[in-house]
């Protein structure tokens, strides 16, 4: 066990003792300060000590040519204060590297997920958002102001306001699952503190009536035969695409004149009310042999994957650029506002989760409302 008074000639002219496969020279003046010397020629500054339960423990420093022997040795000495008063540097660096990466608790995240209805919108969110950035990251490195800065440069990058906010709430729910999990290193959430941006990215695009007729004409000319069933269920029910895609015959009552939707967005089951020429719509679907989907693809006898090539083309015919097939949803919203419906029964029917959801309608009620009053006054001048 040499020692010697290690300086910065010292380390650099030691080397490993022959017929050994290391040599470890103590510093004389730093209790534990060693510099090992292997016969490879490699070399490593330590510091060895005994920590409070008796047992022997080495910390590596770092290597002869990764850090100076001035650094070495202040950090040895700043160890060796630590040790006396108490302290075991070893256990708090076993500590940070039994944090988990983000990446493990992405995967957990996915696990506890996997039987809701947005799980392919996490899924798609962790792995070509969230993941690439924070995965290889250790929890308690992820902090409010990296992630607030990763946010701003989503939102610079042109990503969608609601998607951006929408990385923040995933990222928030991963912590605070991992806290209920007693994962180490989610006990501080690095999206708390951090303010939701004001979402002003909605558009609501309403069909006119011409506009309307071209594209019942388009779809009516489609190669896709069930696209003019589901462009006009959409259209005269408010329903989401999804939901119409997934609807199944056990749920339609043509009689009662009434669809159950089982389970929606907002997660909770709804009645859709179905007009006349809703019914006239669903009685003309054709019917296969034990399929029980309303409108299901044809050649796979299962919920439509996408429409999104056929609705393309539609629009491009009826030459409506930019139409989403969510805006049939809000058509026919602003089309039973226009016709005097109050906005609690446009909710109902729409199946919003909330009052305000259905808010964004209440221009065209007043409208209607104008229209009313107008009517009124007009009775007035006549007496």
């Amino acid at each position: 066990m040499p020692k010697a008074h290690l300086t910065q000639a010292f380390a650099a002219n030691a080397g490993c003792e022959v017929g050994k496969k290391k040599s470890d020279f103590y510093d004389n003046t730093v209790i534990g300060f060693i510099l090992e010397c292997r016969n490879t020629g490699g070399k490593t500054y330590y510091l060895r000590y005994v920590d409070q339960a008796g047992n022997q423990k080495q910390h590596k420093i770092g290597g002869y040519n990764d850090v100076t022997f001035a650094a070495a040795k202040k950090k040895a000495q700043q160890l060796r204060s630590e040790v006396v008063m108490g302290g075991d540097p070893g256990a708090a660096k076993a500590l940070a590297k039994s944090i988990p990466l983000y990446s493990e608790l992405s995967e957990k995240h996915l696990a506890f997920s996997k039987d809701l209805k947005s799980y392919d919108d996490l899924e798609s969110c962790m792995r070509v958002h969230i993941v690439p950035k924070w995965g290889k990251t250790r929890l308690t490195d992820m902090n409010s102001r990296s992630m607030a800065q990763w946010l701003s440069e989503k939102r610079a990058s042109g990503l969608a306001p609601a998607s951006v906010e929408k990385l923040r709430v995933i990222i928030g729910r991963s912590f605070v699952l991992g806290a209920s999990w007693d994962i180490p290193g989610t006990e501080r959430n690095p999206t708390r503190g951090i303010p939701r941006a004001p979402l002003n990215n909605g558009r609501e695009r309403f069909l006119t009536p011409e506009e309307t007729v071209r594209l019942k004409a388009a779809v009516e000319a489609s190669q896709n035969p069930q696209l003019k069933h589901i462009v006009g269920l959409l259209l005269l029910t408010g329903a989401r695409l999804r939901e119409l895609l997934e609807a199944k015959w056990e749920n339609v009552d043509v009689e009662r004149r009434s669809w159950f939707i089982p389970t929606s967005k907002t997660g909770k089951s709804r009645h859709v009310p179905l007009s006349t020429p809703a019914v006239a719509i669903i009685e003309k679907l054709p019917r296969f042999k034990g399929c029980p989907w309303l409108v299901p693809n044809p050649e796979t006898r299962l919920p439509f994957v996408s429409i999104k090539h056929s609705w393309q083309h539609a629009i491009a015919e009826a030459k409506l650029p930019g139409l989403r097939l969510h805006d049939l949803r809000h058509s026919a919203a602003s089309n039973m506002v226009n016709s005097g419906v109050d906005l609690f029964a446009v909710g109902k029917v729409l199946g919003h989760a909330s009052y305000q959801s259905t808010q964004r309608y209440s221009h065209l009620a007043n409208d209607t409302l104008l229209k009313a009053v107008e009517a009124g006054a007009a009775k007035q001048a006549a007496f």
